[in-house]
């Protein structure tokens, strides 16, 4: 037992000794960053960056107990964003009520999908479309609240992946077209 423990001590006691290598060779290739280097490149404070991450305007990861971030995630914020034209507006729209559906009823919900994704899967085996598609997979299986930021973000990978949503059906027709008139209303104002 005591031979076994020290064993598995200087195994751990190893990987932390090229622990710094490790962590610097995954921000070599520009994959994850410290807070530290997000904040110069963003020109802000680490605790800045550290707010960004819990308030989920920018993922990160936890290695040991430091944050990491993509630096694509950190660039992304350095980049203006694009309004979004009618079309993706009014998606939003829909999958915005489709979020609602999902915190009343997230099993069934989340069931619809999983045929829906199945089935366009099948359908779409090659395609750009499949991409997306398994994206969504990675995210209902993140669970709810990975879906429901998908759902309701304006970042440029969730309007790229509403143009290709499993949740067909989520909405009755009747329920489509009060969120589609409501657009028509007052959503469009906001178009590009």
């Amino acid at each position: 037992m005591i031979k076994a423990l020290s064993s598995a001590c200087s195994v751990e006691l190893r990987f932390w000794r090229f622990w710094p290598m490790l962590a610097s060779m995954a921000t070599v290739g520009g994959e994850l960053l410290s807070t530290g280097q997000a904040a110069k490149l963003l020109g802000s404070s680490r605790q800045q960056v550290v707010n960004l991450c819990e308030r989920g305007d920018l993922p990160f990861v936890r290695v040991g107990a430091h944050r990491k971030v993509r630096r694509e995630h950190v660039e992304a914020l350095l980049r203006p964003r694009q309004p979004l034209t009618r079309d993706q507006l009014k998606s939003l729209w829909l999958h915005q009520a489709v979020a609602g559906g999902l915190v009343a009823d997230p099993d069934g919900v989340l069931s619809k999908a999983g045929e829906n994704l199945d089935r366009l899967l099948r359908q779409h085996r090659g395609t750009m479309a499949e991409v997306w598609l398994r994206r969504w997979q990675d995210k209902i299986n993140e669970g709810v609240g990975s879906v429901l930021r998908v759902l309701t973000s304006e970042d440029p990978e969730a309007v790229e992946m509403r143009q290709n949503s499993p949740f067909a059906g989520v909405l009755s027709q009747a329920q489509r077209g009060k969120v589609l008139e409501s657009f028509k209303r007052r959503g469009w104002e906001r178009a590009a």
